[in-house]
C-alpha cells in the first residue's frame, strides 16, 4: 500500500516533469516546413512534427517503429516521414505506410507510434499533450489580445537551461523586476519596498504590488483553465517608445526535460493604423534588443539556481503568488495520478 511519503514523491515528480491534460506551445510557425522533419521534445517526450501536403501540421512520436531511430532525422515523401536509417515511412496518424527494402512487409499498414493534436495561432505551433482525466484535447486557451485586431505584437521564444517551475515561479513575483532588471529601459523606476497582494479568480489568479501602479513589473495575472495556463503583465513604457501605452507580455512557458524549458512571450501593443506601423518599426529597429536583454537576466538567474533550491528556501510575504501557484500545481498532480490509478485498478 502506498505511503503518503509515496504519494508526495509521485506528486513532486509529477509536477518537475510537467503537468499533462493541456495544450502547450511548441515552435514557431515557420519553423515546421513540408520538405524536412523538426524535432521537439514535451514533457520528456520525443516528438516530431511536419506539414503534410496541405499544410497542415503532423505530430507523431519520434520513433521509428523498425528499430527506434530518431524520425526527426528523416526525409519527408508525399506527405509522409520516411526513416533516414532504413527508409521505412510514417504518416501523420503513426502508421507504416511502407517498407522499401522490403514489399509487402507484415509492419505495412500497423499503426504503431502516438500521433498528437496540434493547432496553429499567432505565429505560434501547439501541441495538447493529453492526460488519464482529460484525453481528448478541449479548446485551445488562448488570451483575448492574441485574436483581436486592435493589438499587435511579435512572438519571441527562447530555451532556458532550468526546470519549467523556476520560469512560472519569476512570473509570479513582480517584487524581482525593480532589483534583478533595476538598469533596463522599461524597469527602473518605483520603488523597492512594497507588499504584494492576491487576488483569486475562478479562472486563476492576480498577484500585485499595493503601493504602486504603472511604474515597474508591478502586477502579474494568471489564467488557469481547462486544456492550459498562460499569464500576462504589463510593462510600463515611457514616451520614447512610442505610440501604443503599456507593452503587454503574453507568456506560456513549455516543460521540456527536468532541467529545460522554453519560454514563449508575445509582446503587444494596443495600436492601429500608422501608429501600429510605427510601433513595429520602432520595436524590430530599436526595442527588441533592449528586451531580449531583460530576458537574459532572468535566464542566467534562473540558470544560476541549484536544481533542488525548493528543498531550502525560505519564502516570505512577497512570495504569495509563487506559494499559490505552487498549490494550484500540486492540486493537478494529484488529480491526473488519481485519475491514472483508477485506470489502472479498473485494467486488473
Amino acid at each position: 500500500m502506498a505511503t503518503s511519503t509515496d504519494m508526495r514523491a509521485r506528486v513532486e515528480e509529477r509536477i518537475n516533469q510537467g503537468l499533462r491534460g493541456q495544450w502547450f506551445p511548441v515552435a514557431k510557425s515557420v519553423e515546421i516546413r513540408k520538405d524536412r522533419p523538426h524535432g521537439i521534445t514535451v514533457l520528456g517526450e520525443r516528438l516530431v512534427m511536419w506539414r503534410g501536403a496541405d499544410g497542415a501540421i503532423k505530430c507523431i512520436e519520434d520513433f521509428c517503429p523498425h528499430r527506434g531511430a530518431p524520425l526527426s532525422y528523416g526525409e519527408i515523401h508525399d506527405g509522409n516521414i520516411g526513416c533516414r536509417y532504413h527508409g521505412v515511412i510514417v504518416d501523420g496518424t503513426g502508421t507504416v505506410q511502407r517498407v522499401p527494402a522490403m514489399p509487402d512487409c507484415a509492419m505495412e499498414g500497423r499503426k504503431a507510434l502516438k500521433d498528437f493534436n496540434v493547432a496553429e495561432h499567432s505565429d505560434a505551433v501547439f501541441v495538447y499533450i493529453p492526460s488519464a482525466d482529460r484525453p481528448e484535447p478541449p479548446e485551445l486557451p488562448l488570451p483575448p489580445e492574441l485574436s483581436d485586431p486592435a493589438w499587435a505584437g511579435f512572438l519571441c521564444t527562447a530555451v532556458w537551461d532550468c526546470n519549467y517551475r523556476y520560469a512560472l515561479d519569476n512570473l509570479a513575483d513582480p517584487m524581482h523586476g525593480c532589483y534583478l532588471h533595476a538598469e533596463s529601459f522599461t524597469l527602473a523606476f518605483g520603488s523597492k519596498q512594497d507588499l504584494l497582494e492576491l487576488d483569486r479568480r475562478d479562472d486563476g489568479f492576480r498577484v500585485s504590488r499595493v503601493g504602486q501602479v504603472g511604474e515597474n513589473f508591478d502586477w502579474t495575472e494568471f489564467e488557469v483553465k481547462n486544456g492550459g495556463m498562460y499569464c500576462f503583465l504589463d510593462i510600463p513604457y515611457p514616451p520614447a517608445a512610442g505610440p501604443g501605452g503599456h507593452m503587454r507580455i503574453l507568456g506560456y512557458v513549455t516543460p521540456v526535460g527536468s532541467q529545460r524549458c522554453k519560454v514563449f512571450f508575445w509582446r503587444m501593443r494596443k495600436v492601429e493604423g500608422l501608429a501600429r506601423e510605427a510601433w513595429c518599426f520602432l520595436f524590430r529597429t530599436h526595442l527588441e534588443e533592449r528586451h531580449w536583454n531583460v530576458l537574459e537576466q532572468d535566464r542566467v538567474m534562473l540558470e544560476g539556481m541549484p536544481d533542488d533550491a525548493r528543498t531550502r528556501e525560505m519564502l516570505y510575504q512577497h512570495d504569495i503568488g509563487v506559494a499559490h501557484l505552487r498549490r494550484a500545481l500540486n492540486r493537478r498532480a494529484k488529480e491526473q495520478l488519481a485519475a491514472e490509478d483508477a485506470l489502472e485498478t479498473a485494467a486488473e
